[in-house]
């Protein structure tokens, strides 16, 4: 076949777990709509598709899987608590004879077992193999485990977003300036995925892509400010775009009061802040030392004098915490003022250090991919049972997210953020965790 002659239909898939998955004739669940914010991925790949590729996107948070669809090719991208939802699509296309690929964290860390559920495999960023893979398929040659490359920035294509359902997804439009993480910790596959490499798009290029967008912008960034200087050039350059914007970086952004004042006038209204604990040793066990607890609560007060709302990511489970852990936390949180939080339990992602040194310690005990998901313990702790664990993390976020906790940090916002931010961003973002969390414990 010509690749010129006919045009390849391809599907891409986000697989969805249970609770949250679009059935047919429901509608999606009003409590996950704030975290639906990760189909750049999908349109990013579908952007690195050749001309003749017609690509379609199904996202199973928003609308459901129909396996009749015409499709020549099927791509399923994955982590791992959603690779047993990928293994069952992939098996359904592929019993009515169409050809699947798999990509994603999970797959480019168990190729291997990837390729038992699928005819392909992507290992690594799409955009320098998807190409091949098509001519490939097109050829009939798709088979095995194609390796990407290091993708150069310099190079992306737009994403065209006409590709997602309109209002199916937050206010804030997505898109990306840099990709990876400068930080090594060892819970996280980001810099492994991304071998050890921080790049950044030409400023340029950033500016151009967000003056065609609206007003309310999410940054798909790991670390936004890896690169202060970088950092400082993008700031300086959207100011007079008049966004209104959010992201993800290190807390030690508030150690440079100048950089923290040009987001803010760049348009900086939240930032989701990897504190990971509130002791000093489990940040050290975790390779995390660039983070010092002790100087959380001036690092937030200073980001708050800013006008930024800050959203606080911690984890539970190193071997340095005790059941203590979970009122520590709960006690600096409340003292800091954080505006929102996201509190996990540690999970050893198959790929990183963490899972290597748990796996060769034989603390594993639970290989069910599907509760790699934060919410489960998947291995044995040292300082408590799994039941105290998961326990704890449970009362720290129930705690958080109480009515009159949720309340009272509305109030208190009032003195440091604007009421747009605290319309757009603070108040549904905390109504949004508290009605994903009582889902899930009604669940359990």
């Amino acid at each position: 076949m010509s690749l010129h002659e006919s045009e390849i239909r391809f599907l891409l898939v986000n697989p969805t777990a249970s609770p949250w998955r679009v059935k047919k004739g429901d509608k999606p669940s009003r409590a996950t709509k704030v975290f639906r914010f990760s189909m750049l991925t999908s349109l990013s790949v579908a952007a690195a598709a050749p001309p003749w590729v017609r690509t379609r996107i199904v996202d199973e948070d928003v609308e459901p899987l129909d396996f009749d669809v015409s499709a020549d090719l099927v791509g399923i991208s994955c982590m791992t608590f959603n690779a047993p939802r990928a293994y069952e699509i992939a098996a359904r296309f592929r019993e009515r004879g169409t050809r699947v690929i798999l990509g994603g964290y999970h797959p480019t860390f168990m190729p291997e077992e990837a390729l038992l559920h699928a005819n392909a495999v992507c290992v690594g960023e799409a955009e320098t193999v998807l190409p091949r893979m098509m001519e490939d398929f097109a050829g009939g040659r798709l088979r095995g485990v194609y390796r990407g490359e290091v993708t150069n920035l310099k190079d992306l294509r737009r994403p065209d977003r006409s590709l997602i359902s309109e209002g199916a997804y937050p206010r804030a439009e997505p898109i990306q300036a840099t990709r990876g993480c400068p930080n090594t910790c060892r819970f996280c596959s980001v810099s492994t995925f991304f071998r050890n490499t921080f790049r950044a798009r030409p400023v340029d290029d950033v500016v151009e892509e967000l003056g065609g967008l609206g007003r309310f912008i999410l940054f798909l960034d790991d670390n936004l400010t890896a690169d202060p200087e970088y950092a400082r050039e993008l700031f300086s350059r959207m100011i007079p775009l008049r966004k209104m914007w959010f992201s993800q970086a290190s807390v030690d952004i508030a150690s440079d009061p100048e950089l923290v004042q040009l987001a803010a006038a760049s348009g900086c209204r939240g930032l989701f802040l990897g504190l990971e604990s509130v002791c000093q040793e489990s940040l050290a066990g975790w390779d995390k030392g660039s983070n010092i607890a002790s100087d959380y609560k001036r690092a937030i007060g200073s980001i708050h004098d800013r006008g930024i709302a800050v959203l606080a990511a911690v984890v539970f489970g190193s071997d340095e915490d005790t059941p203590g852990i979970f009122h520590k936390t709960l006690s600096f949180l409340q003292e800091a003022r954080v505006d929102a939080l996201q509190a996990t339990i540690l999970t050893p992602f198959p790929g990183t250090p963490l899972f290597s040194q748990l796996e060769e310690q034989g603390r594993i005990i639970d290989r069910d991919w599907s509760k790699y998901d934060f919410a489960n313990v998947v291995f044995r702790p040292a300082g408590m049972s799994e039941n105290a664990l998961r326990q704890g993390q449970q009362r720290v976020l129930t705690r958080f997210y109480s009515r009159s906790r949720i309340f009272g940090r509305v109030l208190g916002q009032m003195g440091y953020l604007s009421p747009s931010t605290m319309l757009t961003a603070t108040v549904p973002v905390n109504i949004s965790y508290r009605r994903r969390l009582t889902a899930n414990q009604t669940l359990l």
